[in-house]
């Protein structure tokens, strides 16, 4: 389990080539699932402490966009693959 912790822009203190993975913690909220794009954009699915579902969606370490609230990662990942995050 890797721990990492972001700017709001990227990752920081990582190499490129860092991949969050399943269980580990960005910005203290635990990685349920991740996914990729066509265009090899990677989401992460996070688990807020409230009990919601957030994602991040990386180009290498860098975010490029981000969603928060939402009621369950079915819902997270539905938004992710119909592109509305």
């Amino acid at each position: 389990m890797a721990i990492y912790s972001s700017n709001g822009k990227k990752l920081v203190g990582v190499e490129y080539d860092a991949v969050p993975q399943v269980g580990d913690i960005i910005d203290t909220m635990r990685v349920l699932s991740t996914d990729y794009n066509e265009e090899n954009e990677y989401a992460v699915f996070l688990l807020e402490p409230n009990t919601r579902v957030t994602c991040y969606i990386f180009d290498e370490i860098f975010i490029i966009g981000n969603q928060s609230g939402f009621e369950s990662l079915n819902e997270a990942i539905l938004a992710w693959k119909n592109s509305e995050i």
